[in-house]
């Protein structure tokens, strides 16, 4: 191998080694650092709570296709440094010429990656940077629709496919209110999530959602479609003031539906507020006190105040809004979970996941990344 042939390689091997130390390092460094610690803590909860923990399992998430990419270019390097040695060490002239062959590919091959992941970690970043303003908590309206009692009994799995979701992103889940079903389930569940940028997360989550399974009380095994309605509502910022006049507010006390003890079924701790402008109503029955139940029902009147006063500006950015208020019809579909196949299917963007049983014990990341990367390529 001729000297000029030696240069250039070596010359190679530094802008390598740049790229890696400029690029990843720091990102491998923490990866290494997660899985130590991962492997330490694996039967220790109280890690999860640990704000710096979190945080570079975030940094894990965002980063971990471009790692992927990173080990191919890694292990494409180690293969060049071999053969550079292996060609330095020979006198073979075949063999150094196949040699720098296999050389010339590795080294295209690895210009074509190191584009790739200076394109996604220049993505990752900007996204970032640009990200919509951050509302970091959302209501979250689950409502039977169509199907009757497997409509009822949907809404209650689906609360706890959003509530494990939750559990895996280390949020926080608060039911407000919600009305059980006479049978199972619940005909309405209303509760709300705190957590980094939730809203901006899960506001795509909003839509009609149809399920098609074999309900357990059917006999003949026939196949049923039911139907429920998912509203994701920004959470009211602090900063933003609805004054409301007392006198526009209607104010009814009930007691409380379902199992709860002899408190629930004998004192009407339950508040119903009715905004006598808009006719909007708001209540909650979740708390024993009929003091904190109103403090919840003023809160959950405000942020629906809001969101009416701000529908018409909602929908002009994003006009999927309108189907918040849909009516829970099965034709009205954003989104399919069949049962009998073990699918789950995103009819916006036409995409479906053969692995139902996981995505509703929260495990919902690849559908909602899916669908954002959608609306970010098609704006």
């Amino acid at each position: 191998m001729n000297i000029n042939t030696l240069k250039k390689l070596k010359q190679i091997k530094i802008e390598m080694k740049k790229f890696m130390e400029y690029y990843m390092e720091y990102y491998l460094d923490r990866i290494d650092r997660i899985d130590r610690i991962d492997r330490i803590n694996d039967k220790n909860e109280n890690y999860k709570n640990d704000d710096k923990l979190i945080s570079l399992f975030k940094t894990y998430k965002i980063y971990n296709e471009i790692l992927y990419l990173f080990h191919k270019y890694k292990l494409n390097n180690k293969e060049i440094l071999e053969l550079i040695y292996i060609a330095y060490k020979s006198n073979d002239i075949k063999l150094i010429k196949s040699i720098n062959y296999e050389i010339t590919f590795l080294i295209k091959k690895n210009t074509v990656l190191k584009n790739k992941i200076k394109y996604e970690l220049y993505e990752k970043v900007t996204k970032t940077k640009k990200v919509v303003k951050e509302i970091n908590s959302a209501i979250i309206e689950l409502r039977a629709g169509t199907g009757g009692n497997e409509a009822c009994i949907f809404v209650e799995e689906i609360f706890r496919m959003y509530s494990m979701y939750v559990q895996e992103l280390s949020w926080k889940l608060k039911i407000l209110n919600y009305t059980p079903s006479n049978y199972q389930g619940y005909k309405e569940l209303i509760f709300k999530i705190s957590g980094n940028n939730v809203y901006n997360i899960l506001k795509y989550e909003s839509g009609v959602h149809r399920v098609q399974r074999i309900p357990k009380t059917e006999s003949q095994g026939r196949l049923h479609t039911s139907a429920i309605t998912v509203a994701v509502l920004p959470k009211l910022n602090k900063t933003i003031k609805i004054s409301l006049n007392q006198e526009e507010i209607k104010r009814e006390s009930f007691r409380s539906r379902g199992a709860g003890g002899q408190n629930v079924n004998k004192t009407e701790t339950a508040i119903r507020l009715t905004h006598l402008p808009t006719g909007i109503m708001a209540e909650c029955q979740a708390e024993r006190s009929q003091h904190k139940n109103l403090k919840q029902a003023i809160k959950i009147l405000k942020d629906r105040i809001l969101n009416f006063k701000l529908k018409k500006q909602i929908e002009k950015i994003d006009s999927k809004r309108k189907l918040l208020l849909s009516s829970g019809d099965r034709s009205e579909k954003i989104r399919t979970y069949n049962f009998h196949q073990g699918r789950v299917t995103d009819h916006r963007i036409n995409k479906s996941f053969y692995n139902l049983e996981e995505f509703m014990n929260g495990k919902i990341d690849k559908l909602i990344n899916s669908f954002q990367e959608f609306k970010t390529n098609n704006k």
